[in-house]
């Protein structure tokens, strides 16, 4: 195939129904293979790219037939004749530029990049619209860890974010997400909610600001803002559950992952007794957070037993991979801060979720938009494909119900 007559057509023009139809019914008889076929459509633009090989000795009527064809459809033909199929394209990666809004010099500054670093751009697709734009660009003769501290740099410079993933069966199949809780899966930060009954959640507050920074250790930390709790009553937990407010994204966030057969994850240095809860709200299984001590259904003011801290989140960041059966290669990691940095180094995607400065610096990719589904479209799924997955969810219980209603009157 490699010494071989191949010829590369490229129609563009306004799309229409039954284009490719008409296209390859025109050149049918010839007994032309197709070797490659891609299209892109873009607000109704046609761009189609053909290479086509056993080509007949005479390619004439090939490309006469084609050329009528596209005459008659409106749109523009042109033909390259050359030997061979395409070149290989070794050492792929995937980048994914994303945008509220996404800007021409982002994308001029995410590709000078990839150009500086000897990459070349083989294709693309949008893989969102709303709530931001996300784009996503295959790229070829190009290292991951070359490109992702270089787009880092840029997208910080710029005011994007950027993911830089290996191309090829590592982004397939399943995963283990695990996330950090307070200011990624949730809004708030739980021990300020309950400091706030106490009275003191300015005091706590300016104490977590600073473990988030990695100013002071977390679990000195910890130990610390847990003592303002002192003297209140166990019921403030039920209290604080209902306070929580979920990020924008979570619920579809998890409920996409869980539809795909992904394994999900929250380990936090927050407390187990609010955690719990809402873990078993959202159905997912893998949890690990510190516990208040109670006594006479009073809070002591002390934490029970270790301290989640960073080692222990990389830690359970393993072991809840081992009970997935799953590498570390396969796990995506989210958080916000210092407490995460090790979670996210273990992790073979770690993603600061508007992270602290020292976060974001150390992590894979960092996405300061506030929606948490943006994680999806760094796995490489499109809004579309969310929003199919989330109807289908609605729908389901919907039709089981109707089966069971006719069921019985059956």
């Amino acid at each position: 195939m490699n010494d071989r007559q191949t010829l590369a057509a490229t129609i563009t023009g306004t799309d229409a129904p039954g284009m490719t139809v008409q296209l390859m019914d025109a050149i049918a008889r010839t007994g032309a293979e197709v070797l490659d076929f891609e299209q892109v459509v873009v607000r109704e633009q046609l761009i189609l790219a053909l290479l086509f090989g056993a080509l007949p000795a005479d390619a004439t009527e090939l490309t006469d037939r084609l050329a009528g064809t596209c005459a008659r459809l409106g749109v523009t033909l042109h033909i390259t004749e050359g030997v061979g199929d395409n070149p290989p394209r070794p050492k792929r990666v995937v980048v994914t530029l994303l945008g509220r809004p996404l800007l021409a010099e982002h994308v001029a500054a995410a590709a000078r990049v990839i150009s500086e670093h000897g990459g070349n751009i083989d294709r693309s697709r949008r893989l969102s619209r709303q709530p931001m734009t996300s784009i996503e660009f295959w790229v070829s003769h190009a290292e991951v860890v070359d490109l992702r501290p270089a787009l880092a740099r840029a997208s910080a410079e710029a005011g994007f974010d950027v993911a830089v993933s290996p191309a090829g069966l590592s982004r397939q199949g399943r995963r283990l997400v695990v996330m950090d809780v307070d200011s990624t899966l949730i809004r708030d930060e739980v021990i300020e909610l309950l400091a706030a009954h106490a009275g003191r959640e300015a005091e706590v507050a300016e104490v977590t600001a600073a473990a988030m920074r990695g100013e002071i250790d977390f679990a000195e930390s910890l130990h610390e803002r847990a003592s303002k709790l002192a003297g209140l009553p166990v019921s403030v937990f039920d209290e604080v559950r209902n306070a929580i407010r979920l990020t924008p994204g979570a619920r579809t966030l998890v409920g996409t992952l869980q539809d795909l057969g992904f394994a999900i994850g929250l380990v936090s240095g927050g407390f187990i007794e609010i955690v719990g809860p809402l873990a078993a709200e959202l159905g997912i299984t893998h949890v690990h957070a510190n516990s208040l001590e109670v006594v006479d259904g009073v809070l002591t003011g002390r934490v029970q037993g270790a301290v989640v801290d960073r080692a222990a989140k990389a830690q359970k960041l393993r072991e809840f991979a081992v009970a997935e059966g799953l590498p570390l290669s396969r796990t995506v990691a989210i958080g916000d801060g210092a407490n995460d940095l090790d979670m996210l180094a273990a992790a073979g995607l770690g993603v600061a979720f508007n992270a602290k400065p020292a976060v974001r610096a150390s992590a894979d990719t960092s996405l300061n938009l506030p929606y948490l589904d943006a994680v999806l479209f760094l796995l490489g799924f499109s809004r579309e494909e969310v929003v199919d997955a989330a109807a289908a969810r609605e729908l389901g219980p919907l039709l089981s119900q109707v089966s069971k209603l006719r069921a019985r009157k059956g």
